[in-house]
């Protein structure tokens, strides 16, 4: 059945406090209706362990993934995809730091799930496009919002609407990806320093700034500054905040607990 096929693998690593989720169907990775799931399923799991601290995602083939299964779309009803995008943008909801490394091709659900990531990271041959449009369809799983809020309305519109591919050196330009290494040695060298980046600093103060971005940026100005103060009030009580004072005034590496 068209609708079945692939995985979605979870590894962890640094002592278990990240999980790597690995896109694994073929050369290209192609999202099944039933990976789609698994992306949900996963990120259900990982959201409740407190003990992952990281989560960062990836593709097992030559490229990230090519999009979705599009034949299986027409065993689907049309009422059943009005909450397609509940699945593959989990990691948006998810409370925790999401990564995605990107080698190849990152095209339609694949740069959809991208999207709903809070970091990514690319290699040079690494391309990026929402081709939908090119079936007779658009993207329905996000992509038309949140591309537009990253790097603007009018180049949104023009890659959306020609279904043109956003080359890696245009996507590091535009702020779709943070950084783009020579291949997929360098990129895996870039996740690794910006995973251990990460894991130094405080899960509760990530937390919060994660959702305050989210949160405040597609509100009015002073509702984001709002939120962002309070928030900054709020993390004053933490046992983090008053360990990485402790931490500075002593000039030694702080031991952040998440509380």
């Amino acid at each position: 059945m068209a609708l079945t096929g692939g995985e979605i693998r979870l590894e962890r690593s640094h002592d278990g406090r990240v999980a790597n989720l690995t896109i694994d169907h073929g050369r290209f990775n192609i999202i099944t209706m039933e990976t789609r799931a698994q992306v949900a399923e996963r990120f259900a799991e990982l959201d409740a362990d407190d003990t992952i601290r990281v989560v960062v995602i990836r593709g097992d083939g030559e490229h990230f993934t090519s999009g979705g299964d599009i034949a299986g779309f027409m065993e689907v009803e049309p009422f059943d995809l009005t909450d397609l995008g509940q699945d593959v943008t989990a990691p948006a909801r998810s409370p925790k730091p999401v990564i995605t490394a990107v080698d190849g091709y990152c095209f339609g659900v694949g740069l959809e799930l991208a999207l709903s990531t809070d970091i990514r990271l690319a290699t040079a041959r690494s391309e990026f496009a929402l081709p939908e449009m090119r079936l007779g369809m658009m993207p329905g799983s996000g992509g038309t919002q949140r591309l537009a809020r990253l790097i603007g309305l009018s180049r949104a519109k023009y890659h959306i609407l020609t279904a043109e591919r956003i080359q890696a050196t245009q996507a590091l330009d535009w702020g779709l990806v943070a950084s783009v290494s020579e291949d997929r040695e360098g990129l895996e060298a870039e996740v690794e320093r910006v995973v251990g980046t990460l894991l130094g600093y405080s899960p509760v103060a990530l937390r919060t700034a994660k959702e305050v971005l989210d949160r405040g940026v597609d509100g009015p100005l002073a509702t984001g500054i709002e939120l962002e103060r309070k928030s900054y009030s709020l993390l004053r009580a933490t046992h983090d905040f008053a360990e990485g004072v402790a931490a500075f005034t002593e000039k030694r590496a702080p031991k952040f607990e998440g509380r």
